[in-house]
């Protein structure tokens, strides 16, 4: 059940957006340099303190949790703002958290809480999967990361190598390593490739990361279902927003008895998608997770096709949104892992 707390930070966030984040202003911080708005981001860090919702107070946060920040991020999900929020604010923090390294989490948590420093995460190669695409030795880390989001202009980048003893957490100077944007499917997800060269990098960890490793992939596959969900309910209110005032042999296109079965279908699996990520949140264990990655990613896909399909024409033109969200869809479903890899848990 949704509290008075979450409630109240939904709306907050939810009133900000509706204000500052219309389809014009996503366009236009799609098309910005950074690839978001600065100045929108700053404001949901000062006024709401959305960067520091998942971060103990010792470290400059709120202390409230992963449930408190899947409400943001389900709300930046329905408007498709784009912002650092899950790859700085959730999965950078949380993998820092994971260190146990109280000093490095003194010295690097407070900027990200105040939404100041941007930080990256680096972890898999060209297949998307878990398993660290870079390798540490006593020259540096070398290899070639993936995938990383906002990597490209992080100010604090942080990497997942493989070591003798499995795996581990790295700082890494971003002046060390190359580090190139890439394109993507979806333009509101800034992707980047990061390249190291026995690039020299400060190791985090306290007693190895593998199954923090795992903690963290559960935690960003939540983030990530959460962002879906958001989505996926705006998705379908604009298609029924749109077939009660498009009109076809005199009548809305809405009364029609087989597009009614389709949004209603569209609704069952959406509320589904729901009920999984609270679910998630609450269990937490790995079927829960697992569970949320495939019903989220698999409600949020159908609303954005119905989504194309009933809006007609207009829906694969630039100027619609509906293709923006045709493309979130399909790009967050594989982010952190091919559904059909989590199916097995």
């Amino acid at each position: 059940m949704e509290t008075e707390e979450a409630r109240a930070l939904r709306d907050a966030v939810r009133a900000l957006l509706t204000r500052r984040s219309g389809p014009e202003a996503v366009r236009a911080a799609l098309e910005s340099p950074l690839g978001y708005d600065d100045k929108l981001w700053s404001t949901l860090c000062e006024q709401i303190g959305v960067a520091a919702l998942a971060i103990p107070e010792h470290y400059g946060g709120v202390g409230a949790g992963l449930a408190e920040a899947c409400v943001v991020l389900a709300e930046l999900g329905r408007t498709l703002t784009p912002a650092p929020m899950l790859g700085s604010a959730v999965l950078s923090a949380q993998a820092l958290l994971l260190t146990g390294n109280d000093a490095a989490c003194g010295e690097l948590l407070p900027g990200i809480a105040v939404g100041t420093t941007l930080a990256a995460l680096a972890w898999s190669g060209a297949d998307g999967r878990w398993t660290p695409a870079l390798r540490a030795s006593d020259a540096g880390l070398d290899g070639r990361a993936c995938y990383v989001l906002d990597g490209d202009i992080a100010d604090v980048l942080v990497a997942v190598a493989r070591t003798d003893d499995g795996a581990g957490l790295f700082e890494v100077p971003v002046e060390a390593v190359r580090r190139e944007r890439v394109t993507s499917l979806d333009p509101g997800r800034r992707l980047a490739v990061v390249e190291c060269a026995s690039a020299p990098a400060r190791r985090l960890d306290t007693g190895g990361f593998a199954e923090p490793l795992r903690q963290l992939r559960d935690t960003a596959t939540v983030a990530v279902a959460a962002e879906q969900v958001g989505a996926a309910a705006r998705a379908l209110e604009l298609t029924v927003e749109y077939t009660k005032q498009r009109r076809q042999f005199g009548r809305p296109i809405g009364s029609f008895q087989a597009l009614k079965h389709r949004m209603a279908d569209v609704h069952v699996h959406v509320e589904a998608a729901r009920s999984a990520l609270y679910a998630a949140l609450v269990d937490g264990d790995a079927e829960a997770v697992a569970t949320a990655k495939v019903v989220c990613g698999e409600a949020f896909e159908h609303a954005a096709a119905e989504m194309i399909q009933l809006h007609g024409g207009i829906a694969i033109t630039w100027e619609h949104d509906a293709h923006l969200y045709f493309k979130r869809a399909h790009g967050t479903a594989l982010l952190f892992g091919d559904p059909g890899a989590w199916l097995s848990r």
